[in-house]
């Protein structure tokens, strides 16, 4: 008998690139799925929330209207974000990279603001496309804020997502939380794009919904739109890292957690 081989991590984001980049589930398919009616209905924390994002706009995409809900019942809520999303639009020069890393910036706050008031999410300016390189650095700063805030809950980026950013954003969480014994939420991005309903990949029994009402879908929508670099296209002929199809998975009437 062989012994099974290992992928090698370069093959593992080979991989998980071509499944993002691959056309995807139309959400005519998870609205057929029903999920806000088959899944466990969750209640807002009425606590301190900490929400950690790999990159600007996956908070606004995977959690959004619910940020904007607990402000609405004035919970707190603090924002971490790793990295500033420098390469999303693919090699460049470090002038293009800063200038693009600035422009996201720009529009996470835009996007922020949008959502209800919120204080300034804290940078750690970590490398965009490599962030695995940097979890250790990354669970304590979000172990350390966790701590300052005091925390109920922390939501971040589910470890199974593809995207190797989100995945270690969300391991760091992971790790950041059993240190300070608070729970964590992850949340999907990509998910919604390379699964489909019933996917075995995906743990549905850790699953739970969180309704949004119209004001709070109404704001994220706003926020959303806020992210200009994400949703033009990346140059002539070149699609944009966020298309309408991928927007649609984000602008429901709910999100969804796993706990």
């Amino acid at each position: 008998m062989s012994t099974p081989r290992t992928a090698s991590p370069a093959r593992t984001r080979r991989a998980a690139a071509a499944a993002i980049d691959a056309r995807g589930t139309d959400e005519t398919a998870w609205r057929a799925a029903r999920l806000p009616e088959r899944l466990p209905r969750l209640d807002l924390p009425t606590g301190p929330v900490v929400v950690v994002a790999a990159h600007p706009d996956d908070e606004v995409l995977g959690f959004g209207g619910t940020i904007a809900a607990l402000r609405a019942t004035g919970v707190e809520v603090r924002t971490v974000c790793l990295t500033d999303g420098e390469a999303s639009h693919g090699p460049a020069s470090g002038s293009a990279q800063a200038e693009l890393a600035a422009r996201r910036r720009g529009e996470l706050a835009a996007a922020l603001a949008e959502l209800g008031p919120l204080p300034e999410p804290v940078h750690a300016g970590l490398s965009d496309t490599a962030l695995d390189a940097y979890e250790d650095d990354a669970a304590a700063l979000i172990g350390a804020f966790l701590d300052t805030v005091g925390a109920a809950v922390c939501v971040a980026p589910w470890e199974g997502d593809l995207h190797s950013d989100h995945e270690a954003a969300g391991r760091a969480a992971r790790r950041a939380c059993l240190r300070t014994s608070v729970p964590l939420w992850s949340y999907p991005v990509w998910m919604w794009h390379w699964a489909s309903p019933e996917d075995p990949r995906v743990p549905w029994h850790r699953l739970g919904v969180l309704p949004l009402g119209d004001v709070a879908l109404g704001r994220k929508k706003a926020a959303v739109a806020r992210f200009a670099s994400q949703l033009e296209p990346r140059g002539p002929g070149i699609a944009p890292v966020l298309p309408p199809g991928e927007i649609a998975h984000h602008t429901r009437a709910f999100e969804t957690v796993m706990r």
